[in-house]
């Protein structure tokens, strides 16, 4: 569940966010106006346009990112805010990474599979960002947040609620040092309710919501794989029976309607099982290629991202990254009509712009972060 909360000087206008100048100070104020959207290039198709299966913008046009300028305070973990935070980064914001000194994000230590040392599930999320290694429960790392927050625009966390509130961090304090910003909390179960101090993660999720439940999610073996097919209506189960030269099956009055074919699952799948394990996956694919029938192969990693469509629509990005080599993750889903999502900075390492960061966004001097280095509320990872 995500909730957001809007300070006074952020408003939502012309379908998009309007930023005010944000004061040096948190005391300092300003008259928002609303001219209707951020400044860049809007993310809404022109009409007539079509899509550009390289994402590549319209020749002649601006490649200026929606989110140029917009500062994104990301107190986020594993998976849910990082890759929230990711779309952010793809879209020009620059995003600063707060991390445990040491061990970082939770899900730097998951795995296998690895690239060299880094985790493949935390490289996948946390492209287009800044990391700083705080010590929030160090008073002086509590406070490095509050003076981040002062000079950000959006703060966004996934902690259990009730837990930065604890430090200092939560939205009512957040707002009193920085009125112009926008708190966005990401929570399993929402803010108050008798599970709220419950972790929230997607496979719980499909549990709990009765997904699992209503969901065969049934899949045919082959004989060197697995294909799924979806017959959503009584015209594509025959089809699917003239594909598989089974015209007796679609004859049959067991089967003649979805509510029979429910009623009579087990003997149908049966039938279609024996007959799916005869032929290759490949040589099943061909034959559905062009039927109106939904289906698809189930991929290894390999095949996803070796995919042809994959490719055309340029959902692979690689990259440089400083300890793991060239990597390749999955780019984002979304296209827009005047800018395309090129040249992504790697996932950075724990803390490695922590110096950088203090320095550039908060001005402090070399004693001032060396004291704070020295006394482990921030880290530095030099990259080698």
């Amino acid at each position: 569940m995500l909730r957001a909360g809007l300070g006074r000087r952020s408003c939502l206008c012309g379908g998009g966010l309007w930023r005010s100048p944000r004061p040096a100070a948190a005391s300092g104020s300003a008259s928002p106006r609303c001219p209707g959207a951020l400044s860049g290039a809007s993310a809404s198709p022109r009409n007539g346009g079509g899509a550009r299966g390289e994402g590549a913008p319209p020749a002649g046009a601006s490649n200026v990112k929606p989110l140029d300028a917009v500062k994104i305070l990301d107190l986020t973990r594993v998976l849910a805010g990082p890759f929230a935070t990711m779309i952010l980064g793809d879209l020009g914001a620059e995003v600063i990474k707060v991390e445990r000194p040491g061990a970082g994000d939770d899900t730097r230590a998951w795995g296998p599979p690895f690239a060299g040392t880094e985790s493949v599930y935390f490289l996948s999320v946390n492209r287009n960002k800044k990391s700083i290694a705080i010590n929030m429960k160090d008073s002086k790392g509590a406070k490095l947040i509050r003076e981040l927050a002062a000079v950000s625009d959006v703060f966004v966390e996934n902690y259990i609620p009730g837990k930065l509130a604890e430090m200092g961090l939560g939205y009512e304090d957040i707002k009193k040092i920085a009125p112009h910003i926008v708190y966005c909390s990401i929570t399993g179960y929402g803010q108050t309710g008798p599970m709220v101090q419950r972790g929230g993660y997607d496979s719980i999720a499909a549990a709990v919501s009765g997904l699992m439940h209503i969901t065969g999610h049934e899949a045919f073996k082959t004989k060197d794989g697995y294909i799924v097919v979806g017959a959503g209506n009584d015209q594509q189960f025959v089809t699917v029976c003239k594909i598989l030269n089974l015209p007796e099956v679609s004859k049959d009055s067991r089967y003649r309607t979805n509510t029979l074919r429910v009623q009579n699952r087990k003997e149908l799948i049966d039938i279609l099982s024996t007959r799916f394990s005869e032929k290759a996956t490949i040589e099943w694919l061909q034959l559905f290629e062009g039927s109106g029938v939904p289906y698809g192969p189930i991929n290894n990693m390999q095949q996803v991202f070796s995919d042809p469509q994959v490719l055309h629509n340029g959902l692979v990005m690689e990259m440089n990254h400083p300890t793991a080599g060239k990597i390749a993750v999955p780019g984002p889903g979304v296209r827009y009509s005047e800018f395309a999502v090129s040249h992504p900075k790697p996932p950075p390492l724990v803390g490695q712009h922590t110096v950088e960061i203090l320095k550039g966004m908060l001005g402090y001097e070399d004693d001032a972060i060396e004291e704070l280095l020295h006394t482990g509320a921030v880290a530095q990872h030099e990259v080698r």
